[in-house]
């Protein structure tokens, strides 16, 4: 992933880069609200290091996503309906 000419993240898995929450591509729009044209300036070192957290935190979540999709399964089966009034 490519900040300019000079600057990249490496080793970014496609999985983390793909991934999409409330139909946006997670990285790909948090990085278009911080391009040079937007903003009118460079992004910070505080910004640039938060690329890095949220590639971790969404890596974090990509791992996890098996046992999420399970446990959601299990509740959705055990759920309660109410008998209508």
């Amino acid at each position: 992933m490519y900040l300019n000419g000079l600057c990249a993240w490496t080793n970014v898995p496609e999985r983390v880069w793909e991934v999409y929450i409330g139909g946006y591509q997670v990285m790909k729009k948090w990085l278009s609200y911080r391009e040079y044209s937007f903003l009118k300036r460079p992004m910070t070192l505080a910004e640039a290091e938060e690329v890095q957290s949220m590639a971790r935190r969404l890596a974090a979540l990509c791992l996890l996503q098996p046992e999420l999709d399970a446990n959601y399964l299990k509740v959705k089966r055990s759920t309660w309906s109410a008998p209508l009034l």
